[in-house]
């Protein structure tokens, strides 16, 4: 505090009352090929419903990363999509032979939301893709068009001049923009209005209630369909839409419908899914918990693994070996398919948790059958944990372990083969008759012995290590003296009794004193705080032993001795 010069009363607060905050651990991350939607940029979905609204229902395409997706959404509701797309999609438009590549919002808004001229034409699909070639835009700009037009049902009346051109001395200025699912792949009905935007303007300039009322921004600003691109009269006599109102006759346009084409599929490459992948790799930007793979090749599994989760350190990967290894093979085949897939992988990290397979699932939206990998499903798995217990608990086993929306297993390993893979660390997914398909083991893939070899204890410490860091961000840039250690000591002990009285850890021990912080660690500029930790482990293997003896013995005579 400051010195004071003359006499008085100086009132200072000082806050002590610091927490161990707690951190997030149900948060999923997914990149994968969906057929509609925002690209590569991150995007929150919270269920089953809103990653439909968002990306469409799924196509042959895309079936596999929609359901991956779902399947992790049938357990929890955070989860962050990333599409990723191949280089030649491309936005539906109105000159279908310009079509372009436009990827998200972002993307628009820096390059195409303020030009007044291109070569797409006056409305673009929102996102890549052929489903945009289903999109027809219609417009009506004045009264006598409006008498005639096909959707004046949608609207109160006419379009005329608004009161904020008026009021500058300017005219026509209003619009109607209908958005209409011309050939039905969005809704299955042909003709259906999507979206409209009565009485917009087309003065860029123009407001209502403070807000912008330029076509071109409210379509930007609240359509899930298109955007609104060049901001002209169809005419091509006199530039006027996108211009100022003041004192400006606006003109009508000549043609009213506007159907989209051009737009175009590609699957990504495995370049175009690891630049995806790249926008989880920095934990300050985007905190996630759980990594779902879908059914990515062992080229992006392993590029996950090194550019993700082992750089992070803050999340687990979970893996599928792939369709072929699994689907009509045989036990000894299917067995050799996976530990020859794991032998790709430079796979010792317990930031990694492998499974035995896929599942055969029902796809309501096609009305088929389909092989999903079970990843998700065992991400899913450990959200359910979290919010059944905590993190630390295995997601493992007939209590927790259960997995939804299973016809059959494309594999059900029998017990020897089961202790084959697990020898491997691959935990083994198995349907018990009357019991359900249960995911039978818990470790991660590291291959030499140690706590970390286990999903909770790897889960504990990712809780352990993002909190106290986070609450540790507090000691920065104060002085290393007796009064800082201890008050860490003091900040640190109660979450960790906290997670002990929780069954998380056994025992523990914080040390932050002069043992540690050295005078050369000080005059480094250094603080350190030693935390010894005894985790909790879950149970793997139970003997049970049933001893016969005679009548006549007594119980604590041979206790101990079968």
């Amino acid at each position: 505090m400051a010195f004071q010069i003359s006499p008085g009363v100086n009132v200072s607060e000082v806050d002590l009352t610091t927490v161990v905050p707690s951190v997030l651990t149900t948060a999923g991350a997914f990149v994968g090929t969906l057929d509609w939607g925002p690209a590569q940029e991150i995007t929150l979905v919270d269920s089953e419903i809103t990653l439909l609204k968002t990306f469409a229902q799924p196509s042959t395409n895309s079936a596999v990363s929609f359901f991956s997706a779902a399947n992790f959404l049938a357990y929890g509701n955070n989860l962050r999509v990333v599409r990723a797309v191949g280089a030649n999609c491309r936005n539906a438009c109105v000159t279908s032979a310009a079509a372009v590549k436009v990827e998200n919002e972002a993307i628009f808004q820096e390059s195409y939301l303020s030009a007044n001229t291109n070569t797409y034409g006056s409305f673009m699909a929102r996102f890549p893709g052929a489903l945009g070639n289903s999109l027809n835009v219609s417009v009506c700009s004045s009264s006598t068009q409006f008498s005639t037009w096909d959707y004046k049902s949608y609207f109160t009346s006419a379009p005329g001049t608004s009161d904020y051109t008026t009021s500058l001395g300017g005219s026509n200025d209003e619009l109607h923009v209908v958005v209409v699912d011309e050939d039905g792949l969005f809704t299955g009905i042909k003709g259906t209005v999507l979206e409209t935007f009565p009485f917009v303007s087309k003065a860029s300039d123009a407001k209502i209630n403070g807000q912008s009322n330029y076509y071109k921004q409210v379509i930007f600003d609240t359509s899930s369909y298109v955007y609104a691109v060049a901001p002209v009269d169809y005419s091509n006599t006199v530039s006027t839409w996108g211009t100022t109102a003041a004192n400006k006759t606006f003109a009508n346009a000549l043609n009213t419908y506007q159907s989209l084409g051009g737009g175009n599929d590609e699957l990504p490459s495995t370049a175009n899914l690891q630049t995806a992948w790249d926008l989880f790799g920095n934990k300050d930007t985007v905190d996630i918990s759980l990594v779902v793979t879908g059914d990515a090749s062992t080229t992006v599994q392993q590029y996950i693994i090194d550019n993700v989760v082992n750089a992070r350190k803050d999340c687990v990967a979970f893996i599928s070996p792939a369709q072929t290894d699994v689907v009509s093979e045989t036990d000894s085949a299917a067995t050799t398919n996976i530990t020859t897939w794991l032998s790709t992988l430079s796979r010792s990290s317990s930031y990694v948790v492998a499974d035995s397979g896929w599942k055969y699932q029902f796809d309501k939206y096609n009305n088929v059958y389909r092989w999903i990998p079970l990843n998700g499903d065992i991400a899913g798995l450990c959200v359910y944990t979290d919010n059944v217990t905590d993190p630390w608990f295995s997601p493992a086993g007939y209590n927790r372990g259960a997995i939804k929306n299973v016809i059959k297993l494309a594999w059900n390993p029998p017990k020897t083969y089961r202790d084959t893979l697990y020898a491997a660390g691959v935990n083994p997914v198995v349907s018990f008759p009357g019991q359900g398909t249960i995911l039978f083991g818990d470790k991660t893939l590291l291959n030499k012995p140690s706590a970390f070899d286990r999903i909770n204890v790897r889960r504990l410490f990712i809780v352990l290590e993002k909190a106290i860091s986070e609450a540790s961000k507090f000691s920065l840039f104060e002085l290393n003296d007796e009064f800082t250690r201890s008050q860490f000591v003091s900040l640190i002990t109660p979450f960790l009794r906290d997670i002990q009285g929780r069954r998380g850890i056994v025992d523990f021990k914080v040390v932050c004193d002069a043992t540690n912080n050295t005078p050369q660690v000080i005059d480094n500029n250094q603080f350190v705080g030693d935390i010894y930790i005894k985790p909790a482990r879950s149970i793997n293997y139970i003997q049970l032993n049933f001893v016969a003896v005679a009548t006549g013995v007594e119980f604590n005579t041979v206790v101990g001795a079968a």
